[in-house]
């Protein structure tokens, strides 16, 4: 099983792939629409990133809790592995346009949602579940607005 400290550093490993990412690429466009929405999506990241960090800090000065021991180690340790929740898998060479760059995103922000909603029933602490929807419904936003880019 993992613990809650081995869930909250995938979910900040997570968000930092994401924010790395989105700066990256912000630094290999040159379209300003689409640079400024990169630049606020890396932000959005961070301030996740950051939230989790935070969590992670609290977990270290109490007790331990029953987070994420209903979780199946193998399974997350598969689907993080296999690369499903980062952007390893993706060889961005082969990326030919920008709207393929964009379907990429929406799939990397779609797992993070996939990853926070398997793990959110398993949190105890009512305002930190709270946090996780709050995050989920602006990953949503995320996808949102990568799609409105991506079709414009």
């Amino acid at each position: 099983m993992f613990s809650e400290k081995e869930i909250l550093e995938i979910a900040i490993r997570m968000e930092k792939n994401g924010e790395n990412e989105y700066r990256r690429a912000a630094g290999e466009v040159s379209d300003e629409t689409l640079i400024a929405s990169l630049e606020w999506m890396a932000e959005e990241e961070r301030d996740h990133g950051r939230f989790f960090s935070g969590l992670l800090d609290e977990l270290e000065v109490r007790a331990k809790s029953h987070f994420g021991e209903e979780l199946d180690a193998a399974f997350l340790k598969d689907l993080i592995g296999g690369g499903t929740l980062s952007l390893k898998t993706v060889d961005f060479a082969e990326v030919e346009s920008v709207t393929e760059l964009l379907s990429i995103y929406i799939g990397f922000e779609e797992d993070s949602i996939l990853f926070y909603e398997m793990i959110t029933p398993m949190i105890d602490n009512l305002d930190t579940r709270f946090q996780v929807e709050r995050i989920v419904a602006e990953e949503r936003g995320h996808i949102k607005r990568l799609k409105e880019l991506a079709y414009a």
